[in-house]
């Protein structure tokens, strides 16, 4: 499970609010997304470079959840990500 090989679009512009949520903007479409707090975590470790288990573990340190059940959903949201084109393949 490795997420290196992504990288957020350079064309998103990201909103950090202050109680962990966010906001993502694509300037190509002019449409925006918001993140919850857990999506957050996925998107600033997308940021950082880490791979998908780098994420899960960020998640399991912030959430009571099974690692099973983490990787799941961070898989799901990394694959909504690249539905809508706001991150790539490297």
């Amino acid at each position: 499970m490795t997420s290196s090989n992504l990288s957020t679009g350079t064309h998103v512009v990201v909103t950090d609010f202050d109680g962990g949520e966010g906001i993502l903007v694509d300037l190509n479409t002019k449409r925006y997304y918001q993140l919850n707090e857990s999506a957050m975590i996925v998107w600033k470790g997308l940021e950082q470079g880490k791979t998908l288990g780098q994420i899960v573990d960020d998640f399991t340190a912030t959430y009571e959840v099974e690692p099973d059940h983490a990787a799941v959903s961070v898989q799901r949201l990394v694959d909504s990500l690249q539905t809508y084109k706001l991150v790539s393949a490297k």
